[in-house]
């Protein structure tokens, strides 16, 4: 019991009463597909929030004290001014409860998603609405309104614990696990997007996402910013995504935190139509689809300086297209699979390479396995920055960084995070800080040293003596081994004693196996 305990709170990952919800909620699936019940869960939860904010301001106002003397309960424009969703009243959770138990509760779900919707321009084409379907339980969707109902989300209170927040991304995770493969396609492991945001530090910017799916990276990013003393609105987020019901997640995800994102008219393919041709982002942050296969390439896009990427494998047509959209002193972090370190198939090789000779790899950092839900590839980060004169001051922890021109950093953190079931593994809090502080000491010129076997700091000569390939393993070396400081002379004679005991041991167990299978009747061979 000590261990779960400790466990949860070095990972976050046993969070209480979300756990509780799931399980509860689960039992209700019956036999829906996860990625079906997905969007029935999160949308009641959605609305459950907005009509909880919505209530509170309703008492408000109701109240008529101090500023809302004489204000008006049931207009719009009384929420808008205090940047809470209008909710009308064919769509307030208290009607749906009253109802839930109704054979009609699946078609006042829809009326309620399509009324606010209506009077929300923001969230138009976002909510889903087909709760009426016949394939779906009525009697389970009311028995889940209930069970949403007796938990507090958009309240004051509830705001300022995160509980909604706390909530969506557990069960976004716990999703993700139930697809297995598909789920991954829009969720990012919480650890991994916290590394990549520690690691980059936007304090203050543009943030871009080109495969955005449902906005995990901009919900950290903002979380980061909150947590450094900032305020939402000092970033600015920019997203696009292909998976239209994925896109919808996303912009719900982003409507419950506050954060205004573009993510541009509709979804739509990076490859065949940037929505964001124009942006040079301050920091691009992405967990792009691995190894894809099925991309579309035009060979004369302006995006493949470093070389025409494979059409076998979009790895590097993600990578040359972050470039792209980097500002002067922008700084990428980013998600692939270990194979972009190393291959050399179909020009991948001469495209890493030319990067390389261009200066852009800031830092390569080798992850542990396990952390996906999605694939079980083993994955590894990548830090480009166009600005390594130290001028940059992104993602440094706004302290004037180095001159590191012609230097990478390499990081092997194979061996990091806790186990948190039998095949997903987590990074605790230490361990991620480990890894930001690492590299912005390394960044600073303050307090790093090379650690065999976790970090060095590597020469662009040094990398092109390994033939231009990023592994950080064939850097930072072997792990050193603890010496116990006594002198060889010293030393051999115990060693000797240790083997002439384990083998006096092997001795004394061979006899007593021969002792005991002569007592079952078995002499040994002839």
């Amino acid at each position: 019991m000590a261990k779960k305990a400790a466990k949860k709170e070095t990972t976050g990952a046993n969070i209480g009463f979300e756990a509780k919800l799931w399980l509860a909620a689960d039992k209700m699936r019956n036999n829906m597909d996860a990625a079906e019940y997905k969007h029935v869960v999160l949308g009641l939860i959605f609305l459950k929030y907005i009509s909880d904010a919505f209530e509170e301001m309703h008492q408000k106002l109701i109240a008529g004290e101090g500023q809302y003397e004489g204000a008006d309960p049931e207009h719009a424009d009384e929420y808008r001014a205090e940047n809470v969703f209008w909710v009308p009243p064919e769509a307030r959770w208290q009607h749906l409860q009253d109802n839930a138990k109704q054979p009609t509760i699946g078609k006042l779900i829809d009326d309620a998603m399509v009324a606010i919707e209506r009077d929300n321009p923001r969230l138009k084409g976002v909510l889903p609405k087909d709760y009426a379907r016949p394939a779906l339980d009525k009697q389970r969707v009311g028995e889940l309104i209930d069970l949403i109902g007796t938990i507090g989300l958009g309240d004051a209170e509830n705001r300022s614990k995160d509980i909604l927040g706390r909530v969506y991304e557990y069960f976004l995770t716990q999703f993700a696990s139930a697809e297995g493969k598909n789920g991954g396609q829009f969720y990012t492991p919480r650890c991994i997007v916290r590394v990549l945001v520690e690691m980059l530090a936007p304090y203050k910017g543009r943030v871009y996402d080109p495969c955005c799916g449902s906005a995990g990276m901009f919900v950290q990013s903002e979380k980061f910013v909150e947590e450094h003393g900032g305020r939402i609105g000092d970033i600015v987020v920019y997203g696009q995504e292909s998976n239209p019901t994925t896109r919808r997640l996303a912009l719900m995800n982003l409507a419950i935190r506050g954060i205004e994102g573009d993510l541009g008219p509709e979804h739509a393919d990076t490859f065949r139509r940037d929505l964001h041709k124009d942006l040079k982002a301050d920091f691009v942050l992405a967990n792009p689809p691995f190894n894809d296969s099925d991309w579309h390439r035009s060979d004369d896009d302006v995006r493949w300086k470093y070389g025409i990427p494979p059409k076998g494998n979009a790895n590097f047509a993600w990578v040359q297209h972050f470039v792209h959209h980097l500002a002067p002193n922008g700084i990428a972090g980013f998600v692939l699979a270990n194979g972009s370190m190393s291959s050399n198939q179909s020009g991948e090789g001469d495209i890493r390479k030319a990067m390389i000779e261009d200066d852009l790899v800031d830092c390569m950092v080798a992850m542990p396995g396990q952390l996906f839900y999605s694939t079980q590839i083993p994955v590894c980060l990548w830090f480009l920055t166009r600005d390594k004169s130290g001028k940059n001051l992104r993602g440094v922890k706004q302290k004037k960084p180095r001159n590191r021109a012609g230097q990478t950093l390499f990081i092997d953190a194979r061996k990091l995070g806790v186990l948190i079931d039998r095949v997903h593994r987590e990074l605790t809090d230490a361990e991620i800080t480990r890894l930001a502080d690492t590299y912005h000491h390394w960044q600073l010129g303050e307090g790093y040293e090379d650690i065999p076997g976790f970090c060095k700091s590597a020469t662009k000569e040094e990398i092109a003596g390994h033939g231009h390939v990023l592994t950080p393993g064939r850097y930072v070396g072997a792990e050193a081994v603890e010496d116990d400081g006594d002198p060889f002379e010293e030393k051999m004679p115990r060693l000797v004693a240790e083997l002439h005991a384990q083998f006096a041991e092997s001795a004394k167990l061979e006899e007593a196996i021969k002792a005991n299978l002569k007592g079952l009747g078995f002499d040994g061979p002839a």
